[in-house]
């Protein structure tokens, strides 16, 4: 019996702008997600990370239908969910939730956190008094049974962001999109957030997709790793592989950055400065996308897009030139 949970294959999203041609305005196409293809197993969670602009939060949109794909494939547990009926899709997504980046803008200032928490049950028809659900999902998440009857405002940025956990897990989903869950709370509150997701974790076997540009926060979730750039993962491998020893330059320039507790190791590393800015979506570079930043470009990165490719290490990278 297999034990995948999501496959995506070669998912594509474009957005349609305008932009100013003179005195006219022309229509343009973004292609803000070029080809993603992955897989998750059941139980396990896969860091999405990159910088901003990259699709990272457009790919898990995309792939809960909070937006629509322009082509591509989502499977979940085997199901094809761009073929689903309205009706279908709607049954399935008890299975999959999202919580998003801000935990204020995410719950309606005007209802109570029961209220809220209690929304996706009397959305999805589950009969019954919610009451007792909403305090078992508060304590869950490490709140009490107090908190049912107060509004977003009286907690502070952690504790409304367990709250959109709460709701989250109101249905018991085997999938959760978390969009960078922690970027927008306190460092000293972000460990216990991401305490609480793998306590969870392991308590209810939920999967996580967990999208930040936070490395340092992935490292310590995720079981598995892909790294976006501009609209394209450009490594993807397992967790420690891939912090290890990284085989994109754009990886090892992003795990550069990362502080480390040692001072004596973080003052003898060296730091790979990227030169320049990330291109603009809407006239990306020809061939490898990240050839206008990167200090071991040669003329075929240009002419010649990279695939990803299965390294010795075990990880896969699109770079014509993978670091050893």
């Amino acid at each position: 019996m297999s034990n995948e949970l999501l496959k995506v294959t070669n998912l594509v999203k474009n957005f349609e702008i305008r932009v100013n041609n003179g005195a006219r305005r022309k229509k343009r196409i973004v292609q803000a997600v070029t080809n993603v293809s992955f897989s998750l197993d059941k139980g396990q969670t896969l860091g999405l990370v990159g910088e901003s602009g990259s699709g990272k939060t457009t790919v898990g949109r995309c792939i809960l239908r909070l937006i629509e794909p322009t082509s591509g494939s989502v499977a979940f547990e085997g199901q094809d969910l761009g073929s689903l009926k309205f009706e279908e899709l709607r049954a399935l997504r008890r299975k999959m939730q999202i919580v998003f980046q801000d935990p204020f803008a995410s719950l309606d200032p005007k209802m109570t956190v029961g209220a809220s928490i209690s929304e996706p049950l009397i959305v999805q028809g589950v009969p019954g008094d919610h009451a007792d659900k909403v305090i078992e999902l508060l304590e869950l998440v490490g709140l009490s049974a107090d908190h049912a009857q107060r509004f977003p405002h009286e907690f502070s940025g952690g504790q409304r962001q367990r709250i959109g956990v709460a709701r989250a897990l109101a249905l018991s989903p085997a999938l959760i999109v978390l969009d960078e869950p922690v970027s927008a709370l306190d460092v000293s509150i972000q460990a216990g957030v991401v305490n609480l997701f793998e306590d969870l974790q392991s308590r209810l076997g939920v999967s996580y997709i967990f999208i930040a540009h936070d490395l340092s926060v992935v490292r310590h979730i995720a079981d598995r790793v892909a790294v976006m750039y501009l609209g394209k993962i450009v490594e993807i491998g397992d967790q420690e592989t891939v912090y290890a020893n990284p085989t994109h330059p754009y990886t090892k320039a992003l795990l550069s950055a990362v502080p480390l507790p040692d001072p004596k190791t973080e003052r003898s590393r060296t730091r790979i400065m990227l030169e320049g800015d990330v291109p603009s979506p809407v006239n990306p570079p020809s061939g490898c996308r990240f050839r206008t930043r990167c200090w071991k470009a040669q003329d075929v990165c240009a002419q010649e897009e990279p695939m990803l490719t299965v390294r010795p290490s075990g990880q896969m990278s699109a770079c014509h030139f993978p670091e050893s």
